[in-house]
C-alpha cells in the first residue's frame, strides 16, 4: 500500500474522447479512482518501455501501427522513416480501419536496437496513436 506522503500530485490534460473510453475501462476493471486506473497504466507502460530495452542481437518481428491518416505530413513521414530502413524493412502491410484510421503491419528484421530505434521513430509522429514491436531472437 502507498503512504499517502510517498504521493505527487500532477495535472494531466486529455481530450475527451481518450478520458472516456479510460473511464470506461477503469469502471469495467473494477478501480475505485482515476488515480489508481493512472497507476497501474504508467507501471504497464514502464514495464513496457524496459522490455522494449531489452531487445538485443539479431531479430525478426512486426511492428504493428494504428494512425490517423487524416492528421497533416503523416502519410509522407512513415513513408520517409520507412525508406530510411529499408535495410531492415522486410514488408509491410496497410489496411484501412474506419475512414481516417489506419493500421500498418511492418515485418522487421536486424540488430534489436535498429528495430527498438525505428520503432521509437513512428512513435512520435504526431497522429499515431499505438505502436507496438514483437520480437524474436534468430
Amino acid at each position: 500500500m502507498v503512504n499517502e506522503s510517498d504521493l505527487s500530485r500532477i495535472g494531466v490534460s486529455l481530450p475527451e474522447n481518450l478520458l472516456s473510453k479510460f473511464d470506461s475501462i477503469i469502471n469495467k476493471r473494477g478501480y475505485s479512482s482515476r488515480s489508481e486506473g493512472i497507476r497501474d497504466a504508467i507501471r504497464s507502460y514502464i514495464t513496457y518501455y524496459e522490455w522494449m530495452n531489452d531487445v538485443e542481437g539479431q531479430r525478426q518481428g512486426v511492428i504493428t501501427m494504428v494512425y490517423d491518416h487524416d492528421q497533416r505530413g503523416l502519410l509522407e513521414a512513415v513513408t520517409e522513416i520507412q525508406h530510411e530502413n529499408r535495410d531492415i524493412i522486410q514488408s509491410s502491410i496497410h489496411s484501412h480501419l474506419t475512414d481516417d484510421r489506419c493500421m500498418e503491419v511492418v515485418m522487421v528484421r536486424g540488430e534489436g536496437a535498429q528495430l527498438r530505434t525505428l520503432a521509437e521513430h513512428l512513435m512520435a509522429l504526431k497522429g499515431v496513436e499505438s505502436v507496438k514491436l514483437t520480437t524474436i531472437k534468430i
